[in-house]
């Protein structure tokens, strides 16, 4: 069985594979750029991986595969993909297996470096230059988590190390979840009002869409800080450039984005109080791990007539 590996950026993904137990009934074929001519060169294919919401897979693109098979995404859901026109062309959609720990870690990483203007400091000291900027503390200060998940109780957990005043709040967040977590809840404007840094961690949903947008943002402080290694669009990134733009925040430090890859004349590439990472808040060693033995392991099982982790329609 031909299965092609899309969007492997760094091209280490045979190089992933290559660790797990062969099966020479797999041929496996890396694509390192991301596909325009998408259908033109995954038709042959019988199998197709995609590499988290790199590429989508709507009921179009689905419809002109006729040879797709088994459909495997990295990660145990895919909003880019059309699972529903899958089920109905008898396409296999399989899952694999995941971490949480690192998109928190980048979540500090990002955070960490906008809080000590990292970027500009580096930046000087490899230009000969020396410091040009004072930071900001973290001890004392309020972090203020949208969404109070799994991810984002790692990050609450690690802003109570740093002796934070940890705040949160979703739609449907309870003061018996926060009282686990061991942060305050508040509600939406407290949220926006008080937060030093926010930090998004909400699922991407036509409920969380754009819902930090311009109003949000202008009753941020001016000091504050708005971290998203969530999705893009739960933020109106318009907005949001316009704000880092004009001063209304301190910045932004990014991971989503509602395009990826980021177009060259995106303002989130240029703006300089805007620290933009190219979503990497699940490129990580042990993610990919995961990711490659389960793809290989659904392979062989979809041969064997036994998938495994196997996506239903929502």
């Amino acid at each position: 069985m031909r299965v092609a590996l899309l969007d492997d950026y760094q091209g280490v993904a045979l190089q992933y594979l290559a660790r797990m137990q062969p099966d020479d009934r797999l041929d496996f074929e890396s694509f390192t750029d991301h596909l325009d001519a998408l259908v033109e060169r995954l038709r042959p294919y019988e199998a197709v991986v995609a590499m988290r919401e790199r590429t989508a897979f709507d009921r179009a693109v689905l419809e002109r595969l006729p040879n797709l098979r088994l459909l495997v995404t990295t990660g145990a859901r895919n909003a880019a993909i059309d699972d529903v026109a899958c089920a109905e062309l008898g396409i296999v959609l399989c899952g694999t297996g995941g971490s949480l720990a690192s998109t928190a870690e980048l979540t500090w990483a990002l955070l960490l470096a906008a809080a000590r203007h990292l970027p500009t400091e580096l930046g000087n000291v490899r230009a000969g230059g020396w410091m040009s900027t004072v930071g900001t503390d973290l001890h004392g200060a309020t972090l203020g988590l949208a969404g109070l998940g799994r991810i984002g109780a790692l990050v609450a957990r690690v802003g109570r190390a740093f002796d934070m005043d940890v705040i949160a709040w979703s739609q449907h967040l309870t003061a018996e979840r926060c009282a686990e977590v061991g942060v305050t809840l508040v509600d939406k404007a407290q949220l926006f009002e008080r937060a030093d840094f926010l930090s998004v961690h909400l699922v991407l949903s036509d409920r969380t869409r754009g819902l930090i947008g311009a109003a949000e943002l202008a009753a941020m402080k001016p000091t504050a800080w708005l971290i998203n290694t969530s999705r893009g669009p739960i933020c109106d990134e318009r907005a949001l450039a316009e704000a880092c733009r004009t001063g209304t925040i301190a910045g932004a430090a990014l991971d989503a984005y509602g395009t990826e890859p980021l177009p060259l004349d995106d303002p989130f590439r240029t703006l300089p109080n805007v620290l933009a990472s190219p979503h990497i808040g699940y490129v990580s060693q042990d993610v990919y791990g995961i990711f490659y033995r389960d793809i290989a392991e659904d392979c062989r099982a979809y041969l064997d007539g036994a998938p495994v982790r196997v996506i239903t329609p929502t």
